[in-house]
């Protein structure tokens, strides 16, 4: 269970580093997209915090428990609340990857207390 754990972990942090990439080099996808979203320009540094914040909690986690579970947990509501501002302004088709990924960082939590 534990490398399932690893994979999962590997994945969801790489993930949130090539998006927490994109968002500090204000790519244009990306720019449209929070805009679009109603996300202020201002919020995008923060974003980006949260999600190295979240990639770095998650691997942490790998060796300390509890750390992991608190990451995951985090890394759950952050993307919970980009399908809420996807689904607001009808973007369905922008809200797949974060329903996926709000899947991935439960699976995270129920995988590291199951492997505490």
């Amino acid at each position: 269970m534990f490398v399932s754990l690893a994979v999962l972990t590997v994945f969801v942090s790489a993930v949130l580093l090539v998006s927490a990439g994109a968002k500090s080099l204000r790519t244009r996808h990306i720019t449209e997209q929070m805009s679009t979203l109603g996300v202020p320009e201002g919020m995008m540094a923060f974003l980006t915090g949260a999600q190295v914040a979240g990639a770095a909690g998650a691997i942490a986690g790998l060796r300390w428990g509890p750390v992991g579970i608190a990451a995951a947990i985090g890394l759950t509501l952050y993307f919970a609340g980009a399908v809420a501002f996807h689904l607001r302004v009808g973007d369905r088709k922008g809200a797949l990857p974060a329903v996926v990924l709000t899947v991935a960082s439960v699976a995270l939590i129920m995988l590291r207390a199951a492997t505490l």
